[in-house]
């Protein structure tokens, strides 16, 4: 029973809050042990490790969704969709990074404008958005 954890030492140890752990097994992500009469519920220690992972999915933009989807294919020993799902992801991070990019140049070239314009006369980056 030394290496089984109540709810407060596995979120301590896991970086995360009872909370966190409870909203994730409501959305099937873990377990939830059977509770002992007049005892508190215990956890295996393994089930840190589990926590931990579906935090950095999470850090890497995976939706608990996807982080569920994921847990399967470990389960089914999978790499290979895995490795697909983790690809697409990988795709749609690139496709935000390029329009933030081009929103980052299309407000620098609006700055610029208003910069180059000596403050007379209308402001353009307000005509910009306003008739582009």
């Amino acid at each position: 029973m030394a290496d089984e954890l109540t709810i407060g030492r596995l979120a301590a140890a896991a970086g995360v809050n009872v909370e966190t752990i409870r909203y994730y097994q409501r959305r099937g992500l873990l377990d939830q042990p059977d509770k002992p009469l007049g005892a508190y519920r215990r956890y295996p220690a393994e089930v840190v490790q589990r926590v931990r992972f579906i935090k950095r999915a999470q850090v890497l933009g995976f939706t608990l969704e996807e982080v569920a989807g994921l847990l399967r294919l470990d389960e089914a020993c999978t790499c290979a969709g895995t490795r697909e799902l983790a690809a697409r992801k990988l795709a749609l991070i690139e496709k935000k990074m390029a329009d933030l990019a081009a929103m980052q140049a299309a407000l620098a070239g609006l700055i610029r404008e208003c910069d180059s314009g000596g403050g007379t006369g209308a402001c353009p980056i307000i005509h910009a958005l306003a008739h582009d």
